[in-house]
């Protein structure tokens, strides 16, 4: 019965609100950017869109972790990949101003590719190896004073829970700008929305934000010890049913 009354909360309320907030969101960030400090307008309206988004679908969230954090560092924030909540988890409560590592196609979006290209956002375009380079030289300007990069190094949300394969594009721009590296866990994410599924669920969503790895060299196995202790971290906090 509850799980009926919740699918009922989410349409009738929870989804017509969360569409309304995601405009002005939008809205507010593209205004923003252009007529004042894109560093604040390109995060903020973000972070409290987020978090609003998991108090209308009444989602439980815990934090670990944050000592790990350093005030004033820029990190290369990486994270397992479960479900569309893992936005919402980071973005709204890592309490780290950033900027996303995003699919170059995600710019088509209405409202939100315009509003994530305001804020200054990195897209990535894999056309060539110039453009990588390139992608790297843009990161680098923007991640200065604090600002960080999040990065789901599997490059695509998990159909089963458990953690993918990672892709090499993080790491290797953490390796070329020798920035410490911050791994994440994300729990109940994939329990809340599956990529498989149209429809929430009620459960509670947990961040696990580990120690930074700093850089011990760069290149070559470097950077293959530095992927690995990454997944290795991420994958310990995980629960035994997503192992």
């Amino acid at each position: 019965m509850l799980t009926v009354l919740y699918y009922i909360y989410q349409i009738c309320v929870g989804l017509p609100i969360f569409l309304v907030l995601t405009i002005l969101t939008a809205l507010t960030t593209v205004a923003g950017c252009r007529l004042g400090d894109g560093h604040f307008w390109g995060y903020y309206p973000g972070k409290i869109w987020s978090r609003l988004t998991c108090y209308l679908f009444l989602l439980p969230v815990h934090v670990t972790g944050r000592e790990h954090l350093q005030p004033g560092t820029s990190y290369v924030f990486v994270a397992n990949h479960q479900g569309a909540f893992d936005i919402f988890l980071i973005y709204g409560f890592l309490n780290r101003n950033f900027k996303w590592m995003l699919k170059k196609s995600l710019r088509k979006l209405p409202f939100v590719g315009k509003a994530c290209e305001s804020a200054g956002h990195i897209f990535v375009d894999k056309s060539s190896p110039r453009k990588i380079v390139e992608t790297i030289r843009a990161a680098e300007k923007i991640l200065q004073d604090g600002t960080s990069l999040v990065v789901f190094p599997e490059g695509r949300r998990t159909f089963t829970g458990h953690m993918g394969e990672f892709k090499k594009g993080a790491f290797l721009m953490a390796d070329q700008l020798q920035m410490p590296v911050i791994p994440l866990t994300i729990d109940g994410a994939f329990e809340v929305l599956p990529r498989t599924a149209r429809l929430m669920h009620h459960h509670s969503l947990r961040l696990t934000i580990h120690p930074a790895i700093y850089p011990k060299g760069k290149g070559g196995n470097y950077l293959d010890e530095l992927m690995q202790e990454s997944f290795e971290a991420i994958h310990s906090a995980l629960p035994e049913r997503h192992r």
